[in-house]
């Protein structure tokens, strides 16, 4: 039955106000001695009535008001009179002071003993108010600072500066493992992360400065600075210990920077840590980025337009091809791809990823966790995975030349890759894998499309209000973009409210820029255009913009016009000329395809960009097929010669009846007891052969054109073609 004589008044006066049964209060009562919530919080828990009516139920029984501490101005000599440990044990917080009347805010009734108890420690004769109890915690975190009551009890059994007793070494690991172990410091850190969680926060950066710590969380891409007890830092040492002791890190090793993981629980969801430390002259700085277990969201949810969705779903249901999503760090590339692999078959398909880190747990997935330290990259993870059969392949990020090489043989082959890059926009994704080296006709003939992305905060629903004062200059600019009239437009703000933190934002929303790789973009890709001419070529084809897709959710009263122009490039007039001449460009272009073809005139030999020589060398291969399964097939044939070479591509003897367009796999033995070169080729042309075989069949002559080849492979090519040819002129 009921504990106190608080929880017995409590009983009576909800009984009385008939706003809840007799059974449901008596089924409370029984229950209560199986927990330490008091009466009140069991009936709120319960659903039985709102907070706000019992609050004003109780104040109008005990003669007094219910009051709201959100936005209350406190003299903060008030807090400087009460320990914070008086505030939190007895969940109280002191509003006003006249002579020696404390007006306290509280969120139950409390019993005789209880009000005596207060007199008697603070010395004062109170007089409550009733508040929710989340707000009277709000108060006494800003007021006092969070974990200030854990602070207080680890001063009160521990000298400061406790964590530095000791100079010897072996000591030092001792002692700041026994500190860091302490109950309390684990509850000041567990107060960390728990408050992290209730703000919605992506990261925490614990930050030290001059005779002070700094806390701050990251909400929504913004930081925001929590108050904290001066106090914290004499025990910054064991807060960072602890930590890092979550992360199986060296606690003692202060002069390098560390990474680790963690995993916590927290309110019936599994969070993944990210830690990483960094020496400063102050201390080490620690930042903790914070990971849901699970995404339990797909694409639909990601603020896609439904044109650019539909498209983007489109690109996942090819079988084979790259889609790279670009964007600078924080854009939400990762969580995209993971939303696009959510919408794929499993069941049907195997899907492999290899990732740094792994953010998001996907059942029916193989994800990998690079580990460059025992060799385990991203170009030898892909090597690997592509013996395990996959169908679809995620890779974290191509970051070099031989990654992309990798991913686009991978993409040639029957798999679909999907990958990251970080640039400005979609079209600059291209310039970017030709500036790491990949050759524009392989770009052309395996991506499949470029999405860029940017996360804008949304406007919180609660303050949400239309704003009036907006420039007419904005709104010309909108309308002149989207081709609507200025009139029309109407832009939103939020006004600040307790929910946003005074913000006026409330999470955040992706906006999209979608270029698709057709034969007009192709064609500009083996030109080896600008960017900018790329993206004007796809805006005339329909491309929206991050800037245009930006200004329609701030139509749709999504985010404001000040997110859109900070995060997104702004979008440019067409311009006629960004590189030159479009002939020159077309004559380079010429002259890069001409390189690569095995029969040429006099001035296209001139323009080659590889050499090529005479030489019979043997040639495995085999033709592609696509099948259903989206597999390689074919058998290995034997009776290929190279009548001449090059590292651009091959002209091909052989029996075997080839088709223009067939892809191949090709081995090359360039010597005896060497490895064979190996990589993909695409026929260009097939003709019949004039010459007599030894065998005495028909035979063929094909023009091959390397499409996917490693790059010390190619470098191999080209070694060989100059050291004959050399030998050639001696």
């Amino acid at each position: 039955m009921l504990k106190t004589q608080a929880d017995k008044t409590s009983y009576k006066i909800l009984l009385n106000s008939g706003l809840v049964s007799r059974d449901a209060l008596d089924k409370i009562a029984k229950d209560e001695t199986e927990t330490q919530e008091t009466f009140s919080a069991q009936v709120l828990r319960a659903g039985l009535v709102r907070e706000k009516e019992l609050l004003e139920l109780y104040a109008k029984n005990m003669g007094t008001t219910a009051v709201s501490l959100r936005g209350m101005t406190i003299d903060k000599t008030l807090t400087q009179r009460i320990p914070v440990k008086f505030a939190w044990y007895y969940k109280l917080f002191p509003l006003e002071q006249t002579g020696r009347k404390l007006v306290v805010a509280v969120s139950r009734i409390l019993d005789v003993n209880t009000l005596d108890e207060i007199r008697f420690g603070l010395g004062f004769e109170i007089e409550t108010r009733f508040a929710p109890e989340s707000e009277i915690e709000e108060m006494i975190k800003a007021h006092y600072g969070l974990g200030a009551d854990t602070v207080e009890k680890i001063l009160a059994h521990t000298p400061r500066r406790e964590a530095a007793v000791s100079s010897e070494p072996g000591e030092r690991v001792q002692d700041l493992e026994e500190l860091a172990d302490k109950a309390s410091v684990i509850q000041l850190v567990n107060q960390i992360i728990l408050e992290a969680y209730k703000k919605r926060a992506s990261d925490i950066h614990i930050e030290p400065d001059k005779g002070r710590v700094r806390l701050r969380y990251r909400i929504d891409g913004i930081l925001h600075e929590a108050k904290v007890p001066p106090e914290m830092d004499d025990f910054l040492v064991a807060i960072l210990s602890r930590f890092k002791i979550m992360a199986n890190l060296n606690i003692v090793e202060k002069r390098l920077p560390q990474d680790g993981k963690a995993r916590v629980r927290v309110q019936q969801e599994s969070l993944d840590l990210r830690i990483s430390s960094i020496p400063t002259p102050h201390g080490e700085s620690l930042v903790i980025r914070i990971l849901p277990n699970k995404l339990e969201f797909g694409l639909d949810r990601m603020g896609f337009t439904q044109s650019t969705l539909e498209a983007f779903k489109g690109l996942l249901s090819r079988p084979n091809g790259v889609i790279f999503v670009t964007g600078p760090t924080g854009s939400g590339k990762s969580t995209t791809l993971y939303g696009a692999l959510r919408t794929v078959d499993t069941v049907r398909k195997k899907v492999i990823t290899i990732e740094d880190p792994v953010e998001y747990e996907m059942s029916s997935i193989m994800q990998i966790q690079v580990a460059p330290d025992i060799g385990l990259t991203f170009a030898q993870g892909l090597r690997s995975i592509l013996r395990h059969d996959p169908d679809i392949m995620m890779v974290g990020e191509v970051r070099d030349l031989e990654t992309a090489d990798i991913a686009i043989r991978a993409s040639l082959t029957g798999h679909l890759m999907l990958s990251t890059l970080h640039t400005n926009d979609a079209a600059s994704g291209i310039t970017r894998l030709i500036d790491i080296g990949v050759e524009p006709y392989l770009i052309a003939s395996s991506v499949l499309g470029f999405l860029a992305q940017r996360l804008v905060r949304v406007i919180c629903p609660k303050c949400k209000q239309e704003d009036q004062t907006v420039e007419p200059a904005l709104r010309q600019e909108i309308a002149h973009s989207l081709g609507i009239e200025a009139g029309t437009i109407k832009i939103y703000r939020g006004a600040g409210c307790h929910e946003c933190h005074e913000t006026g934002y409330y999470g955040r929303a992706a906006v999209h820029e979608l270029l698709l790789i057709n034969d007009e973009i192709r064609s500009l890709v083996m030109a080896r255009c600008h960017a900018d001419e790329i993206k004007q070529r796809a805006c005339r084809l329909g491309m929206q913009t991050l800037r245009q897709d930006g200004w329609r959710k701030v139509l749709e009263g999504v985010t404001t016009p000040e997110e859109v122009v900070q995060l997104t490039p702004p979008d440019h007039e067409v311009r006629q000329e960004i590189q030159g001449e479009p002939e020159r460009r077309a004559a380079a272009h010429a002259a890069e395809n001409a390189a690569l073809e095995p029969e040429l005139s006099q001035t296209a030999k001139d323009r080659r960009k590889y050499m090529r020589i005479n030489v019979f060398l043997q040639v495995l291969f085999r033709t592609v097929e696509f099948d259903g399964a989206q597999r390689p097939g074919g058998e290995w044939r034997g009776d290929g010669k190279t009548m001449n070479l090059s590292a651009g591509g091959i002209s091909l003897l052989t029996e075997t009846p080839l088709f223009s367009e067939d892809l191949l796999d090709l081995k090359i033995q360039l010597q005896e007891n060497s490895e064979p070169i190996e990589c993909i080729g695409k026929v260009l042309r097939v003709s019949p052969d004039s010459r007599e075989d030894e065998g005495g069949g028909p035979s063929y002559k094909a023009a091959v054109l390397f499409l996917a080849i490693h790059s010390s492979d190619r470098l191999k090519l080209e070694q060989f073609c100059k050291e004959r040819k050399n030998d050639e002129t001696v």
